[in-house]
């Protein structure tokens, strides 16, 4: 039986006015090797789904993506299971509800390349694990886009997140927020990833006036130094 992707609830209100769904990462370890939801690349996005569903207020429906497999399996990628589940949400809400989509890693990867997809209004690629050519192809007009990524990353280059973020800034707003001595795992300095993940969804789909950090960042700032 082929591994199936699954949507892990962390709140849901009677009415919501938008979708957060969040995106793990993780590397491959053997051929087509189901995920857990006790691998540590799953958990992290836990207090992240936590902070958002806390700042959404009883607005925003928050969800985690377990996907099919772990890693990037290039006959079945995470951005086939993100628009699998994009497909769940829409059928489940019968609405329109715009959505972000918030990844780490390869999950970062996946939210931008996922980012076309119709409900899709904003997007938070925390230390995105990224090909330079991911920036290549313009999304729909509209979208929005938060890098936030430390310096100290040792698995995912900083520099190839900022390569696409500025190409992806040709075509959509994009900010990107550099966290001085932040590696991937993202504990060090984490209240800095997890709040700018919520405070960028909450502002992007609710109007909401975010914190100053992400305020910098959508007033225009490219680049936000931390």
């Amino acid at each position: 039986m082929p591994n199936r992707a699954r949507l892990v609830e962390t709140r849901v209100p009677d009415r919501p006015q938008g979708v957060v769904l969040l995106l793990h990462g993780g590397a491959s370890r053997r051929d087509q090797m189901a995920v857990s939801p006790t691998q540590l690349s799953v958990l992290r996005m836990v207090p992240i789904a936590a902070r958002v569903a806390h700042a959404g207020r009883g607005r925003l429906a928050v969800f985690r993506l377990l996907n099919s497999t772990r890693g990037w399996d290039t006959s079945h990628t995470p951005v086939d299971d993100v628009a699998w589940a994009l497909g769940e949400l829409h059928q489940r809400f019968e609405a329109d509800l715009p959505t972000c989509l918030v990844g780490h890693s390869l999950g970062g990867r996946a939210a931008i390349l996922a980012a076309g997809q119709t409900d899709v209004r904003s997007v938070v690629a925390l230390a995105p694990w990224v090909y330079t050519s991911d920036g290549d192809s313009p999304p729909p007009p509209g979208r929005r886009f938060l890098f936030v990524h430390g310096d100290d990353d040792r698995v995912a280059s900083p520099e190839r997140s900022a390569v696409v973020a500025d190409r992806l800034r040709r075509s959509s707003d994009v900010g990107y927020i550099r966290v001085a001595g932040g590696k991937h795992a993202m504990l060090r300095h984490g209240t800095v990833f997890d709040r700018a993940a919520a405070d960028f969804a909450r502002a992007t789909l609710l109007g909401d006036e975010p914190g100053p950090l992400v305020s910098r960042v959508l007033d225009g700032e490219p680049v936000v130094e931390v």
